[in-house]
């Protein structure tokens, strides 16, 4: 099945780790030229050598104009704009998370999301088209309090993406959500991580912990935890000419665990 990627310049944000590694590896192989920027740079030796990788702050105004303009100094044009980069601290509750947290989590959640697209979009309106993933969570909708300020963050960049797909539109450019649930990125597997946390709460070894928290945590109908590449599949789709008809959406890559659209 042709995509229509090959050729198409694609920007990523955070594609280092996890599901932003898994959307560039994918990308590549539809024959994207892709681009990715981010602060930790060795994690971009594991990409493929033919993508173009940036050391940037994206929680900073200027890192976000460094990426874009690195992408359109290299190659010439923006087709694609995959707003993956994201980070989400425990909190012990609202009156325990300070400005400083907010401030913090909105700029790399939220405001990278508007700089970047505030960046290309001028690019795809010259150009008469242009599709803008934006990577959120299942916390966007349906909050947990110890991640407060992170949810907060997605749902605004959820409704940002809609304000987008309704401005823009009629330019020819697209917006979308991907809405990831439960992925088993590398801080599952990270010594210390989450996966080692599941085992000493519940008492058995890694797998099963995180078997244990897929099927009677959490309750997903599909009974496990997802892949990066499973949000990469559907990130992939909405950047390509497959769903030139979708706009404005919300795609929920959760294993059903969301009860309510």
């Amino acid at each position: 099945m042709d995509t229509g990627l090959r050729d198409r310049v694609a920007v990523v944000t955070g594609g280092g780790s996890g599901i932003g590694k898994a959307t560039v590896e994918m990308l590549v192989d539809e024959g994207a030229v892709v681009v990715t920027g981010g602060r930790h740079t060795a994690a971009f030796d594991a990409l493929p050598a033919e993508v173009v990788t940036v050391e940037v702050d994206l929680s900073t105004p200027e890192g976000c104009e460094l990426l874009a303009r690195t992408a359109l100094d290299r190659t010439g044009r923006i087709d694609v704009l995959v707003n993956n980069v994201g980070i989400g601290l425990t909190r012990e509750g609202f009156l325990q998370t300070a400005d400083a947290d907010w401030a913090a989590t909105f700029a790399i959640n939220f405001y990278s999301m508007a700089r970047l697209s505030r960046a290309v979009l001028p690019h795809m309106i010259e150009s008469g088209s242009g599709s803008i993933v934006n990577v959120a969570s299942e916390q966007a909708r349906q909050p947990d309090v110890f991640l407060v300020d992170y949810a907060a963050a997605k749902a605004a960049l959820v409704s940002l993406s809609k304000s987008l797909s309704i401005e823009f539109g009629p330019r020819g450019i697209r917006s979308n959500v991907v809405s990831p649930g439960p992925t088993r990125t590398p801080v599952w597997d990270a010594p210390g991580g989450f996966g080692d946390w599941l085992a000493r709460e519940h008492g058995l070894d890694r797998e099963a912990a995180i078997a244990h928290f897929a099927t009677h945590v959490r309750q997903l109908p599909l009974g496990k935890i997802g892949r990066p590449v499973d949000v990469a599949a559907v990130v992939v789709f909405l950047a390509s000419d497959l769903s030139r008809q979708v706009t404005g959406s919300y795609y929920q890559v959760d294993g059903g665990v969301a009860k309510a659209a």
